[in-house]
């Protein structure tokens, strides 16, 4: 029996996601890889693989080739979102780091703009690697980026879509960024550059700037924090570190 187009169709269209899938499973290691380094011990890296896996079955179910995107763009932050889901799902973080960072966010609130690593450090009584580990622990539970910043950004123009006024918002946002990362020293520009533009993993980062990986790790975690703190001094962002991390221990 012949079967009907509709039929044919449907396994074309099943063939060309399981084949976006097998071809792109280097890229779920490849996120996993950028993390190594900021995770905490213990983690179970193969059930962060899974889970990856799985947001990239649903990246490929929902990808549409007419839309002129590329699918390793479209599927990125599909399949890092779910291995950060994955994170949190499984309480990663051991009840003396969400002690720090209940210290933390309840330093930040009291602290003048603009917050620094160092202010926070005093006012909590952590060292400054301790404080740059932690913020790199929120950061797990929620990926601030610089992409993260402007959504933070963004979250405070209403309906800027709509609004005559949303092209210079967003070109005065961007002007924002740029000085804000001009204003960081040259090794950290160098760092992010690495790290966000040209996709590189930690480790080889650490190879090619002579440094260790946690100091690496350290080093762009202080950077998005300069970034946020230079943004909130002219934007008046809430006195807030980002949500959606690891809840406050209860007391």
């Amino acid at each position: 029996m012949t079967q009907p187009a509709s039929e044919y169709q449907r396994i074309a269209e099943q063939q060309r996601r399981d084949q976006l899938v097998v071809s792109h499973l280097p890229l779920v290691k490849h996120i996993i890889g950028r993390l190594i380094g900021e995770l905490p011990s213990g983690v179970d890296v193969e059930n962060l693989e899974s889970a990856g896996v799985l947001g990239l079955v649903e990246a490929a179910a929902k990808f549409d080739p007419t839309q002129n995107t590329q699918f390793k763009t479209f599927a990125f932050s599909r399949v890092r979102g779910a291995i950060h889901d994955e994170m949190r799902r499984n309480s990663m973080f051991p009840q003396h780091i969400l002690e720090r960072i209940a210290a933390i966010r309840k330093a930040y609130r009291s602290l003048p703009v603009p917050v620094t690593i160092a202010t926070l450090a005093n006012a909590t009584g952590m060292t400054e690697d301790e404080v740059s580990d932690t913020l790199a622990n929120i950061r797990m539970g929620r990926t601030i980026s610089i992409d993260d910043v402007r959504e933070a950004v963004s979250r405070k123009q209403i309906n800027t879509e709509a609004s005559p006024s949303a092209a210079m918002e967003q070109q005065e946002l961007l002007q924002l960024l740029t000085e804000a990362i001009d204003a960081l020293p040259e090794r950290k520009r160098l760092l992010l550059v690495l790290y966000y533009r040209e996709d590189t993993r930690l480790k080889e980062i650490s190879e090619i700037v002579g440094l260790s990986v946690s100091r690496v790790s350290r080093m762009l975690t202080s950077s998005l924090f300069e970034i946020r703190e230079y943004l909130r001094t002219r934007l008046e962002l809430p006195s807030e570190l980002p949500t959606e991390a690891p809840v406050e221990p209860n007391r």
